[in-house]
């Protein structure tokens, strides 16, 4: 799985435990910010894919 795909899926992950937590699951709170918390790591890792991709290509 590529980063784009995993971004894609913990936002979906993030979204459905959002939506929990806002109905009143407290451990939906802690699966939505861990959700966050990957995604952070992954946008900074996708960030870095792209820029070598970019300057591979000039």
């Amino acid at each position: 799985m590529n980063y784009h795909d995993s971004l894609l899926n913990l936002f979906d992950t993030y979204i459905a435990e959002s939506e929990k937590f806002e109905k009143g699951n407290k451990s939906a709170g802690t699966r939505a910010r861990k959700a966050l918390a990957e995604i952070s790591k992954i946008c900074t890792m996708r960030r870095k894919e792209i820029q070598e991709k970019k300057n591979a290509r000039s």
